[in-house]
Formats: C-alpha cells, structure tokens, sequence
C-alpha cells in the first residue's frame, strides 16, 4: 500500500511485505507486515497524550454501539473495532462484502473524531469458540514476547490478533516498528502480522521522552 503522509517527519504506513524480503529467518509467519519505530529506548508511558487516549476511548465505545445495532446484533458479523491515536482498526468476520462496507461506513458517518479506518474485516463466517481462544492466547503471547524485549516499550504497541494475524498498533520509530514486526512473527500459531503504526522519528522520540510527557 502507498504511504500516507500524516506531517513532517511523521508518516502513517500500512506495508505488506513478504517475511523473506527482510533477509532473517521468521519461524511461524506465512506473511510479513512492518511499518516505523527506535531502538535502544526503554519508556513506561503510552505516547499518546491523555486527551488522545480519552478520545480512542470515546471512539470504540461509540463506534462498538453503531457496530452492534448495524451489524453484531443482526449476527450478520462479528466485528470488533480499535482505536490508536484516532486511527481505527476493524477487524473480524461479516458475512458478505456488503455488511462490511456497511459496518465502516456506520463508523465513518457517525463517530467524531475518526482519522482512518483501516477495514480488515474478512468475508467469512463467524469465528468458533477455538479460533478465539486461539486469538485470545496469541495475544497474550505476543504482548509478553514484547515486553521481554529491553529495546521496544511495549506499552507503546497495541495488539490484536483475530484468525491468527496479528495487527499491531502504535507511536513508533521505524527500527522499534521493525523489531515489534519480528518478534510478533517468531510467535509459534501466528500466520500474519499487520503493522499499523503511527511513525515518528528518533529525535521525536527522544522529545517524548525527556518531556516525561504522551504525546
């Protein structure tokens, strides 16, 4: 996909790339996503600032009411919806090409302060109970795979894995972006990784930091 320029020295990207195009070995992932981050940087805090925090709050829960009376509560899909920086993620099962217009459409037309909505929402039907406690269990996985890593601030990186790919969500520097992408990959059960991050340079992220202030 093409880059989406968001300001200076900040760009949002959605990058498929296959896991051998890195040139290292990736066990357990059939397809590769990587898009921004830094490395050496340990920080506690979510980078977003509490203002930006509130407002994702506010948009999954106004965007989960639409979704719900548009589509969940019809059982024609199953589709959750996640929000980083006001940047949107569906994900999940519809069971046709309409209802998944339908469910991002509902979000686009009635919840504020969307940026983007990213639709990953697949034309199947819904998942079983095993394939979501599978989902549920590479989730975890993954999120404690990260936060092993001395380099990457795992509290910067949102995960959500729905039939085995795994999407990845964050304020990121293009190396944390890349080592995030790895790591998530190396996890046994994970088939794809999506990274949807929001990339900022190192010298932003130093600012973050010595700020002792999210964005």
């Amino acid at each position: 996909m093409s880059l989406c320029p968001t300001s200076a020295g900040r760009r949002l990207v959605l990058s498929m790339l296959a896991a051998s195009s890195l040139g290292v070995g990736l066990s357990g992932c059939f397809g590769l996503a990587v898009t921004g981050a830094a490395v050496g940087t340990m920080a506690v805090l979510d980078r977003r600032s509490l203002g930006a925090q509130t407002e994702d709050q506010a948009i999954e829960l106004r965007g989960l009411k639409e979704l719900n009376r548009e589509v969940n509560d019809r059982e024609v899909g199953s589709i959750s919806i996640t929000s980083f920086n006001r940047q949107v993620l569906l994900s999940g099962q519809a069971t046709s090409q309409q209802t998944r217009q339908q469910a991002e459409a509902a979000v686009r037309e009635r919840v504020p302060n969307v940026r983007e909505i990213y639709n990953e929402v697949e034309v199947v039907g819904a998942a079983d109970f095993a394939t979501r406690t599978k989902d549920t269990s590479l989730t975890a996985r993954v999120k404690t795979a990260l936060l092993r890593e001395r380099d990457l601030s795992s509290n910067a990186i949102k995960v959500i894995t729905e039939r085995s790919t795994v999407y990845l969500m964050g304020i990121l520097t293009q190396k944390e972006g890349e080592r995030a992408a790895i790591v998530a990959s190396q996890i046994s059960g994970v088939t794809r990784v999506v990274t949807l991050f929001e990339y900022i340079t190192e010298e932003e992220l130093a600012k973050i930091l010595r700020a002792g202030n999210p964005r």
